[in-house]
């Protein structure tokens, strides 16, 4: 048991994640060409379906104004979840990197490395909602961790943590 926990806990820790320092202008300019990007992956997606003809007399600047439909990834997508602190507690082992297996259904599953030890779970859309969700992950030492969050779109989102031992995280979704 122990050499298959070793086994999984190595490429995690080994997985290539850095912490680097940004201003808040370079968070907010990181957040513009991503959504840049998304806009123009949805922009570059082929049109399935019947089109809208465009109405006699309606200039190409009025059609242009259409908002494009979200581009939903055929399959399981991988998205990166950082953790930052919210108080002393998680102050003290500072921020925590995991990722999220989005199966692109309502569910995926979930994994951090927290205090040395791998937590593994799972997230669910809440029902009723396609935005909010919940997470829960549990550690072989009897650590927990429990999430809420909001994806703002299918690859990108935010919310809160709470691990057992009283830390108190907010954590951000996406590439």
């Amino acid at each position: 048991m122990k050499r298959t926990l070793s086994a999984c806990a190595i490429p995690m820790m080994l997985s290539g994640c850095y912490v680097v320092p940004v201003s808040p202008e370079q968070v907010d300019r990181l957040t513009t060409l991503l959504d840049q990007a998304q806009r123009a992956q949805v922009a570059n997606a082929p049109v399935i379906g019947p089109t809208k003809p465009v109405p006699a007399g309606a200039s190409a600047a009025a059609t242009a104004k259409e908002v494009p439909p979200i581009a939903i990834p055929a399959g399981p997508t991988t998205l990166y979840a950082r953790l930052y602190p919210m108080n002393d507690i998680a102050t003290e082992n500072g921020m925590v990197s995991g990722r999220v297996t989005s199966l692109m259904n309502g569910k995926g599953r979930f994994q951090v490395l927290y205090r040395g030890e791998p937590l593994t779970g799972e997230a669910t859309r809440v029902s009723g909602e396609d935005r909010k969700g919940v997470a829960s992950a549990w550690g072989p030492n009897g650590t927990f961790m429990s999430c809420e969050y909001q994806m703002m779109s299918y690859v990108r989102g935010a919310g809160t943590c709470n691990f057992s031992d009283g830390a108190k995280y907010q954590v951000h979704v996406g590439n």
